[in-house]
């Protein structure tokens, strides 16, 4: 996948969203700890090197907790209209708050700035870490955080791979195609709800689809469950080589794998998956109802 990007410092309006993000942020805080996180901003914007970035960047966490905010329809709605694809559903208001501060690093100088957000990412601690990640889709210069991204996709620690992989649209947007298919076999691996994944569906690759067929047959082999969301990256693959897996899943006495095999086959132009979709025909009309989909597949 080519990516381009736009010779911009920022692909949407930072202004817009530090208004939303505040309007948010009072929600939660006391008027003394918002003023702090105010002072904060102001002094981050205005510094040249980075101690009060570092300083109130490791501070957040004691000032704001660890609450999970809530949004409405139209706050969601604001912030996927600043950044498509960007959500703070589900977030701890720390990582609200830290995110807030970033967008006041002051990003004309180019390399000042990178230098600034690398210095985080170099000594931050495990949640610090986490909150970074899960702010990538805002950070300047989008295109300098790729080799960033998938370094922490080697990551072992759980709440990073979840930062990374769980609801942000950066991944997608700028991983070439060996380091997307490495995110999406490590949620495999470590058995993340891949439902989360922004542009699973779109990213799907001949590549990626074989390498899941292969360590499907892994599992099999080890006497293991495979899961059945595995077989939504390989349906626009079928072919000789792997109808006999999609033949094997539709033949399950789970419920579960035979639901795979006519979603998969659904999504195939290869005759003999269609044949196979054929086979089940109340399964095939559940799926152009929209009621069995890769969504409520587990329902």
């Amino acid at each position: 996948m080519n990516i381009t990007v736009k010779n911009e410092i920022y692909l949407y309006d930072v202004d817009e969203l530090k208004i939303v993000l505040s309007t948010l942020i009072k929600n939660y805080l006391t008027i003394d700890n918002y003023l702090w996180l105010e002072e904060k901003a102001s002094l981050v914007a205005l510094e040249n090197n980075a101690a009060q970035l570092n300083l109130s960047f490791a501070a957040i966490s004691r000032k704001t907790g660890r609450e999970i905010i809530k949004l409405n329809t139209d706050q969601k709605k604001q912030v996927n209209a600043i950044l498509p694809g960007f959500s703070i559903v589900g977030w701890p208001l720390h990582r609200l708050c830290r995110t807030w501060i970033l967008l006041h690093v002051n990003a004309v100088e180019k390399d000042s700035y990178i230098n600034k957000i690398d210095g985080l990412f170099k000594n931050a601690e495990m949640n610090e870490l986490a909150d970074l990640y899960a702010a990538l889709p805002v950070f300047a210069y989008p295109e300098k955080w790729v080799k960033r991204c998938a370094e922490g996709i080697r990551s072992n620690i759980g709440i990073v791979l979840e930062a990374i992989m769980y609801d942000n649209p950066y991944p997608s947007k700028f991983l070439d195609e060996a380091a997307w298919n490495q995110l999406v076999l490590k949620a495999f691996f470590t058995e993340k709800d891949v439902n989360r994944i922004d542009g699973l569906d779109e990213r799907a690759n001949l590549s990626l689809a074989s390498t899941l067929i292969d360590y499907a047959h892994e599992r099999w082999a080890a006497k293991r469950p495979v899961n059945i969301q595995l077989w939504r990256l390989v349906g626009g693959f079928i072919d000789e080589t792997n109808i006999s897996d999609i033949q094997k899943i539709a033949a399950s006495e789970d419920i579960g794998e035979r639901k795979a095999a006519a979603l998969t086959c659904f999504q195939s132009e290869y005759a003999p998956a269609k044949n196979l979709l054929e086979n089940v025909p109340e399964l095939k009309n559940e799926i152009l109802a929209n009621k069995l989909n890769w969504i409520n597949i587990n329902a």
